[in-house]
């Protein structure tokens, strides 16, 4: 399923001290099929939730672990912070269904723009008048309770491979990078001699590639692209020596 952004209000503080915690749909609490409101506000803890670029939320049901649960709306593409606190998610009522009670809960990954990234958790609630049905496993993985997953702040993982940073591009590779944001190493400086050697070396390993034989859907992700500040510096003029 797919999620569409129907509204996006309330600005968020600036230079707030906190991830994020949910505060719609309420813990416990039993929504309606349909135009699904989702708020959150500062935690009081955590990352700073201006260093936040962009998310994507998802609505989930069944247990506490990837293994036994399923996302029951997507996301289309990331959205940013600047857009405010709220989001609203379109959730068609053959997607899930409305037993047994607290079976969903939502899930933001945001990324960080010093790297890495943070994944939030709601609590767990009802959504009332679904129609449609979860697979044995999931359905028999909804916890009692209306806690949700434990949050999980991965942003000191990608903390060596931030922009400018001392480690930058000396991390995981580029293309074996995943999430929102991917990190680039800087350019690299021209050499002030070109040899031809007889057996040229790649700079990277070879990757596996796959030939696209019909249109390519747009790309959402990565959303971004970070590449570390250059460390070195050179000086250049112009060539006295005229050609007419």
């Amino acid at each position: 399923m797919q999620v569409r952004l129907l509204s996006l209000i309330s600005s968020l503080a600036p230079l707030a001290l906190a991830d994020i915690k949910f505060t719609s749909p309420a813990s416990g609490g039993s929504v309606p099929a349909g135009v699904l409101n989702v708020q959150w506000e500062d935690s009081g803890s955590g990352t700073l939730l201006s260093s936040l670029v962009n998310y994507q939320l998802f609505l989930m049901a069944g247990g506490n672990d990837a293994s036994n649960s399923i996302p029951i709306v997507n996301p289309t593409t990331p959205s940013t912070f600047q857009g405010g606190s709220a989001a609203a998610l379109q959730v068609p009522a053959s997607a899930g269904a409305s037993t047994p009670a607290n079976a969903y809960y939502i899930k933001i990954v945001a990324a960080a723009s010093q790297g890495g990234q943070i994944i939030n958790y709601s609590d767990r609630f009802t959504i009332s008048g679904m129609t449609g049905s979860f697979p044995p496993a999931i359905e028999s993985a909804v916890p009692g309770g209306t806690a949700g997953p434990q949050n999980q702040d991965q942003v000191s993982n990608g903390a060596n491979t931030a922009a400018g940073g001392a480690d930058a591009g000396k991390g995981t590779l580029y293309m074996d990078q995943t999430g929102l944001t991917k990190y680039a190493p800087m350019a690299g400086l021209p050499p002030t001699k070109i040899s031809a050697p007889k057996v040229p070396t790649p700079q990277n390993p070879t990757s596996a590639f796959t030939i696209a034989k019909t249109p390519l859907p747009i790309p959402t992700s990565p959303a971004t692209t970070v590449t570390a500040s250059n460390t070195y510096s050179f000086s250049s003029m112009e060539n006295p020596v005229s050609y007419f």
